[in-house]
């Protein structure tokens, strides 16, 4: 039963939520996670400085027990856990946290390698010499203070803070939708920049950064990206990258060594380690052959063991973009500014700074003001006094008790109640004449100070001064060197393939039915090193063969247009006698593409002088810088010539401008041009005319001669009628002609050509399979040691024995082991 007194207010379950969550966020925004413009401070760290400070906890003092200093925090300040009290003391002791430490620490306070500190009660602390200008003049009613948890003491609302310490040693928190990141800066820089500030309000952004020109952080380390700096700078946040500090040094056996002198801010160093090593049992990294942590009291040193003949900035490189080596960090300067969160720019936290500045140098003078000014009053009390001695001594002793006195010397000769106070309170040994010029040196002390003060109070101008003097006085005593190098610009690491691959002989094949395999030369060797012990699907045959390098690359064209680049250690290894892996499932074919070229590359470097010349089935030509295509990723596939719907990729080549081109076509006719007459265009385009066919006819091969180029022209009809031909009998003519003959035509049943090529560049089998679906080897060889050359239009002689009525349907290539990649010409196993 409810009481009369009792009220209900109907509030949905919604609302409820609502208001506590958004009462508990602002606590935890205002009250815990995120620090005051001001002072730089969390509340946590506040109140324990504060209480070190009010307990004597100081510099000139022994260390005292942590665990008493956290109780003084946790029973008078923060009523909250003790671990998060001395988790806050063990933060304003670390030097690799903080730039400038405010509790100085005597026992284990953790270390960089992310050890924990010893437990409190056996730790012990006191406050650092910078700290105490942290808490400077705070008995001089310079801020306000409220009443602590349970109403029995004051707390400071924030510390007085003589230097800037937010950006000085820098703040991390998380709160309910809000985070602050503000790195460390230099003191002296901060200080510097503060009173450029001060004597020049107007002064530019880019003006101030020659005095604070980034972040100094405790560790050290080099710092890349200005243009960020400047970013978070004049809008609170930006993104930098911290890079390690290395040298190099000569080390044992001829080995050398790369060592790590600096690591990156909030970095641990054995987790860092621990990484490297990771790099090293996975293999990753080819010639690092360990990591050492040979860190002691002189300094940071992480020694990196690599072989004589690696290539040490590649693997630098690879450790800056795969470990803790390099880290991107993040601004975002969000603080408490006028009693909510804010993000704010350097100027916005330095004007903030001035202002708290200004407000604790005015409240401390107006304190100094009246003091010194009731001290004067009492001193010409006294000196007046004195002047009547005499006079005043026989009035006290005429008195009945102190408080007589006291109103006989008020009422006689007009002291005050404060002079009179005084009066009685001077004891006789301090009238001798020495005594008396003490005192009118003091008055005249007081006044010279009473109109000093009032000045102050007065001038704005005065007012600065006494606010750069005595930053600078901190300036000079607690200054240092910047650690921190700063760089420019953010330097884009690229990692060398042969740095994160060791370099190994392999062979690479794939099949007609577009298998793809990576085979070491010691599989290949034991197996027999032949083609015909590989292991293939039933009816599939070896196309492409290459004896490459883990290294180096697969250039694969497609018949829609397409070009893939994938890294040889990236395919799939296997044994010889395995089948091998679906080319699918390596790089994204489509669902009718085909591979019609492949080439095996050290890189697009290698061939970036030529140029790739695509021939298309209707007979379009194409040429196209290789360096074209060195500026796209392409594993995933990219456009590499534009082909129409009803045509496809013939082949593709390698080409120079003093080349030619001659295109065969299946029926019969043959053309030569030069490779000149093909302009050179970009990476999505759809070419020229190359020849121009007969009704139902397409290109059936395509090469590349030279002009003074003695190759001969061998083709196979689909009746095995074998021709063959002087490649220089075929004249050179401009493109986009029908060309000439290469083979007599027939009134009934015209030879339709199956296959095409040189002999001269030839390294592979052939078969063909026929109309009744057999599979027959053609021995081309043979064929060119029976069969003479003829001229150009003449008659062939069948040659592949068939069945009457049984023709050829296609004859494709088989690779042979004798293939081999010159350094010169990288190899094409196209048909």
């Amino acid at each position: 039963m409810s009481l009369p007194h009792e009220q209900y207010l109907q509030m949905s379950v919604r609302d409820v939520y609502r208001s506590r969550f958004s009462d508990y966020a602002r606590y935890i925004i205002l009250s815990r996670a995120i620090p005051d413009v001001r002072d730089g401070l969390k509340p946590v760290q506040r109140r324990v400085l504060y209480s070190m400070y009010k307990e004597k906890n100081t510099p000139d003092r022994p260390y005292r027990k942590s665990a008493k200093t956290v109780g003084d925090v946790m029973g008078n300040y923060h009523p909250h856990g003790d671990s998060s009290i001395y988790e806050t003391m063990v933060n304003l002791v670390q030097p690799h946290k903080m730039r400038e430490p405010l509790i100085d620490g005597h026992g284990h306070w953790g270390t960089i390698d992310g050890d924990t500190a010893a437990a409190m009660r056996y730790t012990e602390a006191r406050l650092m010499p910078i700290a105490m200008e942290m808490v400077r003049d705070i008995e001089k009613d310079t801020v306000e203070f409220i009443p602590n948890y349970d109403n029995t003491a004051k707390e400071p609302v924030v510390l007085p803070a003589r230097f800037p310490n937010l950006l000085v040693n820098g703040v991390t928190g998380i709160s309910i939708g809000f985070a602050t990141e503000i790195p460390t800066h230099n003191l002296r820089e901060v200080i510097d920049g503060t009173i450029a500030l001060l004597n020049n309000p107007d002064i530019t952004l880019d003006e101030l950064m020659k005095y604070i020109p980034g972040p100094d952080l405790p560790g050290g380390g080099i710092i890349q990206g200005k243009d960020e700096i400047r970013k978070a700078y004049e809008k609170g946040a930006g993104r930098i990258i911290i890079r390690a500090k290395t040298h190099t040094e000569n080390g044992k056996q001829g080995r050398r060594l790369i060592v790590v002198d600096e690591i990156p801010y909030t970095v641990k160093k054995k987790a860092l380690v621990t990484q490297i090593e990771e790099e090293i049992l996975e293999k990753n990294v080819d010639g690092l052959i360990e990591v050492r942590d040979e860190t002691d009291r002189q300094g940071m040193r992480i020694v990196l063991e690599v072989r004589k003949d690696a290539d040490m900035d590649g693997i630098l490189n690879y450790l800056f973009k795969k470990t803790d080596l390099q880290i991107s960090y993040s601004f975002n300067m969000l603080v408490i500014a006028d009693e909510r969160p804010q993000q704010l720019g350097l100027k916005g936290i330095l004007d903030a700074y001035i202002v708290h500045q200004k407000d604790v140098i005015t409240k401390r003078t107006t304190y100094d003001l009246e003091r010194a000014q009731k001290r004067l009053h009492i001193v010409e009390g006294i000196i007046k006094a004195i002047s009547i001695l005499r006079q005043v001594i026989d009035t006290i002793m005429d008195s009945d008790g102190r408080e007589d006195a006291r109103e006989r010397l008020m009422k006689n000769y007009d002291f005050t109640y404060e002079q009179a106070e005084a009066i009685l309170d001077i004891r006789l040994h301090q009238l001798t004449r020495l005594d008396i010029k003490k005192y009118e040196k003091e008055e005249k002390d007081l006044q010279k100070k009473i109109t000093t003060f009032e000045g102050i109070l007065k001038s704005e101008k005065k007012l600065n001064k006494v606010l750069e003097k005595e930053l600078t006085e901190i300036r000079d005593k607690y200054g240092n060197e910047r650690r921190t190098e700063l760089e420019d610009e953010i330097e884009s690491i690229e990692v060398d393939i042969s740095v994160t691959v060791p370099a190994e002989d392999i062979i690479v094949t794939i099949t007609e039915d577009q298998y793809i395999k990576r085979t070491s030369m010691r599989s290949f060797n034991s197996s027999g090193a032949s083609i015909e012990t590989t292991g293939l699907k039933e009816g599939d045959t070896v196309r492409y063969f290459f004896k490459t390098n883990t290294i180096h690359q697969l250039l694969l064209f497609t018949n829609s247009g397409q070009l893939y680049q994938l890294p040889m250690h990236e395919i799939p290894d296997g044994r010889w006698k395995d089948i091998g892996t679906s080319l699918v499932n390596v790089v994204s074919l489509g669902k009718e593409e085909k591979i019609v070229a492949a080439y095996a590359v050290e890189s697009l470097e290698q061939i970036a002088n030529e140029s790739f010349a695509f021939v298309t089935e209707n007979g379009m030509v194409k040429r196209t810088k290789v360096e074209e295509y060195s500026k796209t990723q392409k594993k995933r596939g990219i456009v590499a010539v534009k082909v129409k719907d009803d045509d496809k990729i013939e082949s593709v080549h390698l080409c120079r401008e003093e080349q030619e081109f001659l295109l065969v076509s299946s029926g019969g006719m043959a053309i030569r041009f030069p490779a000149s007459d093909v302009p050179l265009t970009g990476r999505n385009t759809a070419g020229v005319r190359g020849m121009k066919l007969e009704e139902g006819g397409r290109i059936i091969g395509s090469f590349i001669l030279s002009p003074d180029a003695e190759d001969v022209l061998q083709i196979i009809t689909k009746e095995g009628v074998v021709k063959r031909t002087f490649a220089a009998q075929f004249t050179v003519q401009g493109r986009g002609g029908k060309g000439v003959l290469i083979i007599r035509r027939r009134k009934v049943q015209p030879h339709e050509v199956k296959a095409a090529f040189l002999e001269g560049e030839m390294k592979h089998d052939l078969k063909a399979r026929t109309s009744a679906n057999r599979i027959i080897p053609v021995d081309w060889e043979a064929y060119r040691h029976s069969l003479s050359i003829n001229d150009q239009g003449s008659i062939g002689r069948t040659m592949v024995a068939m069945d009457t009525g049984e023709e050829l349907v296609q004859v494709y290539r088989i690779a042979r082991v004798e293939e081999e990649r010159t350094e010169e010409t990288p190899e094409n196993s196209s048909i």
